[in-house]
């Protein structure tokens, strides 16, 4: 799938949640602005392999349409991370922020650990330390991608949904862009070590065993989200 492809299938979904009042537009809204400017990235030369950065990226995605399907088609295997996200942001009860937020947990502290496996399980123990270290690199250099987008993200998509946060947004200043690419940059870290334990496992018994975990506490986060109190949330961060 080129970079075309992924985008105009996000934007496409996002035309018809929004005709639809589905809120779920939030999320994927958000998602395909940062796709396509890491694309973007992409061709500019920002990474060290582009390639490889092209094709996690777009595998990435696949992980979101394959759980989108079995959610719609209510299957049995749909993580129950997402199915906690989509419940939600259809019930229209939630926040707007509530809404973002369920879906970059669901996508990032799940769906990211798992598609960084994929990409890296045959050539992990071929690579040497620094080749490690520039696959590393590339992973955190989208951390940047993802700060310089908020804003756009705020303007575009977030305060579109609700104006009252226009004027927080306002009064804050930069403060709640850091804060939140601050977030975003602290859980893709951690997925990072996620992954890398789940490579250095030594045997599939004891790497589902941790993929259970982590999704256990990506479920465990995103209801800590729903909580009425927020410090349940920020202690989940």
């Amino acid at each position: 799938m080129d970079q075309a492809s992924v985008t105009a299938r996000m934007a496409s979904q996002v035309e018809r949640w929004q005709e639809a009042a589905d809120q779920r537009a939030v999320f994927l809204s958000c998602y395909a602005m940062m796709t396509r400017n890491t694309l973007d990235a992409v061709d500019a030369g920002e990474f060290h392999d582009r390639e490889w950065v092209s094709r996690l990226l777009h595998h990435f995605a696949e992980y979101y349409f394959v759980a989108l399907d079995a959610y719609e088609r209510e299957l049995p295997d749909t993580p129950p991370v997402w199915r906690l996200a989509h419940d939600t942001a259809r019930s229209g009860e939630a926040m707007v922020l509530q809404n973002l937020s369920l879906g970059i947990n669901a996508h990032i502290n799940y769906d990211l650990v798992l598609a960084l496996v994929d990409m890296l399980d045959a050539e992990w123990s071929l690579l040497l330390p620094e080749q490690r270290e520039q696959r590393y690199q590339d992973h955190c250099h989208v951390n940047t991608i993802i700060a310089r987008t908020i804003d756009d993200v705020q303007d575009q998509v977030v305060e579109r949904q609700s104006p009252i946060l226009d004027l927080l947004d306002r009064s804050l200043g930069r403060a709640d862009e850091w804060i939140v690419s601050r977030m975003i940059a602290s859980y893709r870290d951690a997925v990072w070590y996620k992954a890398t334990d789940m490579l250095d496992c030594a045997d599939h018994v004891e790497r589902d065993a941790l993929r259970r975990e982590i999704e256990a506490r990506a479920l465990e986060r995103a209801q800590a989200f729903l909580s009425p109190s927020l410090a349940a949330a920020v202690d989940l961060i």
